[in-house]
This record gives C-alpha cells, sequence and structure tokens, in this order.
C-alpha cells in the first residue's frame, strides 16, 4: 500500500514538473502582429529571398573584381532587381577613375620535371598573362638580405621563382568554424571607449625600424625579379588543405617609408596593378602543402621545371568604377529629405565566387530594402542602399559617394609653429569637416560585411549616445533563454574596421557594422578560393536582413536622426 502511494506520488508528480517549469520560463515577448517590427519578422524568416538573391550573385555572376566586366553585370543587376521590386531611383553612380578591369581566361600549372603532378594554384589579380603556355626551371630565392641576393644576379631569367620561405603546416585541433560565445561577446560589451587614433606613421622603436628595414628588402627584392627577367612568380599560400588566399599582384616600385602614415608633399605616386602603367612579373599562388614540396625536392637536389598557362584580358574602355543606389522615398512631408542608408560591398576577389565577402552584405542588404518595399511600410525618411564598389582595394566607391553627397575631412594648407624661433618644429594642422549636399540630411548608415554569420549586436564605433537606441530595438528579437534564432543583444563600444561604414564615420556621420558570428571568415573563406555559395548559412542570413530591416525602418521613423558621437 506504501509503495503504491509513493508510486502514484511520484506520477503526478512527473506530471505536473513540466507544467511548473514551463510556467516559470520567461515568454517570447507578445508582439502585436500589426506592429511593423513583427511584419518584418515574420515576412524576413518565413519568406525571404535573400538565398534566391546571393545564388544569383555568387554562382550565377560569379567573382566581381573591380572594373571587371562581372562587377559592371552584377551593378546593372542588382540595379534591375531593385527596381523590378519597386525601388525607385535605381541608378549606377560612377565614382573614379579608378583603372584597368581584369578578368581571368585560362590557367593551369603543374610540375613537368622530375615527375608531372598538377598544381592546387590561382594567379593574382591583375598580373599579366604567360602569352602562352610556359615551360622553365624553377628557382627557389631564398636570399635574406639585399647583399645575399647578389648570388642570384643573372641567375633568374627566363625562370619560374618561388619567392617565399618554407612555411610549417600545423594540425588543426579546433574547429575552423565558430559562434560568439559568451565570452568574447561580454568582453566586447565590456570594451572601453576607443582612444582617439593617432596621427602618424609607424612611430619609433626597434620593431618598427626592423619592420620598415623588411618593407625596404621586399621592394628591393621585387625590383628585382623584374629586371632579371623572371618568367613567373610563385607565392606560397597563408592557408591549408587546398584553401588559397589570393589577392592581387604586387607591382615593384621604389620604397616609401611614409607610405603607412599621412600623405607628404612630393611624394612618390604608388602605382597600382590595375594602373595602366603597371609593369610587373607574371604571379600566381600555390597551395602551402605543394609549394613546400617544391622547395624540398630542389633542396634535395633535383632540377624542377613547371609547365603554366596564364591567359588574361585587361579591360580599359571605361576606367570608373561604380556603385548601384536605390530609394524608397519617405513618405512624412517634413522628414521626406531626410536619408538612412544601408549597404555593403558587391567587389570580390576572383578565386572564388565572393558570397561571404561581400555578397552576403548585398544580399542581406537587398533583403532589407524588399521586406520593407513588399510589406508597404512608409518610413517617414527616404531609405537608401547603396551596394558599393572598389571597396577591397580601400574602400574607393564609399568614400568617393561620401564625398561627393555628405563632405570630407581636409587639411588646411596653412600651418603653424610649435615653439619659437630658430629650430621651431611645424605643428601638422588638424583636418577640417567641409560639409557636402546632404551632410545634416543622413540619419545614419548600417553595414554589413563580416561573412554569413548572424548578426549578435551593433558596433558603437565609440558613440556611446546610440547605445540606449539600439538596446531598445533589440528587444523586440528577445525571445526564450533556449530560443537560438536571435541571440542578438550585444553592443559595443569598440570601433572596427577594415569595411565601409568608415567612409561615413571618418567625418562624424553615425555609421555602423553589425557585429557577426565568426562562422569561418577568417579561417576559410576570406579572400580565399573557399569563398563560395556553399559556405553561407541560410539561416543566419535571414535572421541578418531581419534585424538590419528592423534598424533601417526604426532609424527611419524616428522623430530625431540618431546622434553623433562626441568629438
Amino acid at each position: 500500500m506504501i509503495r503504491r502511494q509513493f508510486a502514484a506520488l511520484l506520477l503526478l508528480f512527473a506530471l505536473l514538473v513540466p507544467t511548473i517549469a514551463l510556467a516559470q520560463q520567461p515568454q517570447q515577448p507578445q508582439l502585436d502582429p500589426n506592429d511593423p517590427i513583427a511584419k518584418i519578422r515574420d515576412e524576413g524568416m518565413n519568406r525571404s529571398q535573400v538565398m534566391q538573391t546571393l545564388s544569383y550573385l555568387s554562382d550565377v555572376i560569379g567573382p566581381r573584381l573591380t572594373a571587371s566586366p562581372n562587377m559592371m553585370r552584377a551593378c546593372e543587376w542588382t540595379r534591375d532587381t531593385m527596381a523590378k521590386w519597386g525601388l525607385q531611383n535605381a541608378h549606377l553612380e560612377p565614382w573614379g577613375p579608378f583603372g584597368r578591369g581584369w578578368t581571368l581566361k585560362r590557367f593551369s600549372a603543374q610540375v613537368t620535371d622530375p615527375q608531372d603532378f598538377p598544381l592546387i594554384s590561382y594567379p593574382k589579380a591583375w598580373s599579366p598573362g604567360t602569352n602562352g603556355p610556359i615551360t622553365a626551371d624553377v628557382v627557389y630565392f631564398d636570399a635574406k638580405d639585399e647583399a645575399d641576393m647578389a648570388r642570384f644576379k643573372g641567375q633568374l631569367k627566363g625562370k619560374i621563382v618561388l619567392t617565399q620561405p618554407l612555411r610549417e603546416v600545423k594540425a588543426h585541433f579546433e574547429t575552423q568554424g565558430t559562434r560568439l560565445d559568451e565570452k568574447r561577446l561580454l568582453a566586447l560589451a565590456n570594451a572601453p571607449m576607443p582612444r582617439p587614433q593617432a596621427r602618424g606613421g609607424f612611430g619609433g622603436g626597434n620593431r618598427n625600424a626592423d619592420l620598415l628595414a623588411q618593407l625596404q628588402f621586399t621592394a628591393k627584392k621585387n625590383q628585382f625579379f623584374l629586371d632579371e627577367g623572371a618568367a613567373l612568380l610563385v607565392d606560397s599560400s597563408r592557408g591549408d588543405g587546398g584553401t588559397i588566399f589570393v589577392q592581387s599582384a604586387t607591382v615593384p616600385q621604389p620604397f616609401n617609408p611614409n607610405a603607412f602614415g599621412p600623405p607628404q608633399p612630393n611624394a612618390p605616386r604608388r602605382i597600382n596593378p590595375w594602373d595602366k602603367d603597371a609593369k610587373m612579373v607574371p604571379q600566381m599562388v600555390v597551395a602551402t602543402e605543394h609549394y613546400n614540396r617544391i622547395v624540398r625536392m630542389i633542396q634535395a637536389g633535383e632540377k624542377v621545371k613547371m609547365e603554366v598557362n596564364l591567359a588574361v584580358e585587361f579591360q580599359d574602355k571605361d576606367l570608373n568604377g561604380y556603385n548601384t543606389i536605390a530609394e524608397i522615398p519617405g513618405s512624412d512631408p517634413t522628414l521626406k529629405d531626410e536619408i538612412v542608408m544601408l549597404g555593403g560591398h558587391m567587389d570580390s576577389w576572383h578565386s572564388g565566387t565572393g558570397a561571404t565577402d561581400n555578397g552576403a552584405g548585398v544580399a542581406v542588404a537587398m533583403e532589407a530594402v524588399r521586406i520593407i518595399q513588399t510589406l508597404g511600410l512608409k518610413p517617414k525618411r527616404t531609405i537608401r542602399v547603396g551596394l558599393w564598389t572598389g571597396e577591397e582595394e580601400g574602400l574607393l566607391g564609399s568614400r568617393a559617394y561620401v564625398t561627393q553627397h555628405f563632405g570630407k575631412m581636409e587639411t588646411p594648407a596653412a600651418a603653424g609653429t610649435r615653439g619659437g624661433g630658430e629650430g621651431a618644429t611645424a605643428t601638422p594642422p588638424a583636418p577640417v569637416l567641409v560639409k557636402g549636399p546632404e551632410y545634416d540630411k543622413l540619419a545614419g548608415y548600417f553595414n554589413l560585411d563580416n561573412g554569413t554569420g548572424k548578426i549578435r549586436g551593433v558596433y558603437l564605433q565609440g558613440n556611446d549616445a546610440v547605445a540606449p537606441i539600439f538596446r531598445q530595438w533589440l528587444l523586440a528579437f528577445q525571445d526564450r533563454p533556449n530560443e537560438t534564432t536571435w541571440q542578438a543583444q550585444t553592443l559595443s563600444l569598440s570601433n572596427t574596421g577594415g569595411t565601409d561604414h568608415l567612409s561615413f564615420d571618418a567625418i562624424g556621420l553615425p555609421g555602423f557594422q553589425f557585429i557577426q558570428d565568426d562562422i569561418e571568415y577568417d579561417t576559410r573563406t576570406h579572400h580565399s578560393n573557399m569563398d563560395v555559395f556553399d559556405r553561407i548559412q541560410a539561416d543566419d542570413m535571414k535572421q541578418a536582413a531581419t534585424i538590419m530591416a528592423a534598424f533601417v525602418y526604426n532609424t527611419a521613423m524616428r522623430d530625431e536622426k540618431l546622434p553623433k558621437k562626441n568629438k
């Protein structure tokens, strides 16, 4: 009898515990289904087109090197697609001039002696071609300094030159794909206010002196290869396991110790590989494991030959770059002339299809405006999307756009002096803002350019005034603790660099980049041959587009523009 009663109590307890636990669990926020943010969430997560957009951009159009035919095709396709969705004033806006376009037409590379094996490899962008297949001896250039180069004098003409030392390849004991964990998010949330950036170049110290010496040696080495008549230069990829990270070809030019500091008067003009007057040796990158094998074969006394066929085409009829611009017009009689912007860069490197860098950001920005347009929402301010080109070459498209529309920082011609009398040093004048026609109209700019990972929050760029605003907006995406769809709540005062929000931030406008999960961005896809559609995470893309749409819409509906940060 006691056992039966005890069993009955256990059964009753088992039935009640889930009910009690459910009652104690925080409930999902109940958004009014007529709330525009609820509608954005529903459209973005249940009827998304972000993956279709990205597939066409990356799979069908493919790699989009700045000024290339594929880049122009992408500009025209994104313009026409957004016009088809109902956005207005969809157009291409020129910037530049930039320089030559470049297209890879044909490429193959293999070792032919002392045995045959194909190479995992890729040419560098803007590299000249080889004018048909070439077969040549391979030389391992292992000079340690300028004096050591002398032993290669007269030895490189018509040769294929390995330019870098062996690199040890270690096993990966940690996953290449990661998400931001609580520890890293907490560190971002607790980041202090960024310090103002110092003006100047390298500064002092032995480390900087060593770096300058290495850069000077590299400059002389590149000129040596050209002067000696090398047929082809081969670098080792920084990746492994068949992943090749490859960007643009190197142009020999005089060493400039102030290249990384502020502009210097009468400094030599830097020659870029896309310039018409660039003179360089054909160049390619080989997978580290294959590169190391060839080096070890040479060190073992083997006479190695390679056969390479590199055919390229330069385009120089139109030297401009172009951004794609489109708008959802504002509806408020007072605020419609003000602007909320969003975007990402459309140009990519050439060995992959530019899916994670930055087709993802482009597709998310396009999807965000599609969501708002499809729902028939009427933002008070005009929403303007900008899809930039030339980002990979130095934020060129967005910088030119910001200069034309919003303003720029200019350094006054006259400079004062520090101290007085003989030997006084000139004081570099502080740059001043010269406003453009739309400077006071911009309410904010939002950018996405860190791969396929979902949004986890926002880098505030030191703008603490926007923190309470963004925190309130993120509440609409705080669901149950075990819900993994959103997980976006981190606000960091940190600056983050390397992409187009910096063009806005540089002149004091509120420009922001979203915090994203890493996934495989730095380890596998960024600037590599693995930057392809299959590395994209569909659910993350939907989440990112939905949150971007909400942020853009909320900014367009505020009574006031987003606050600028304190100087």
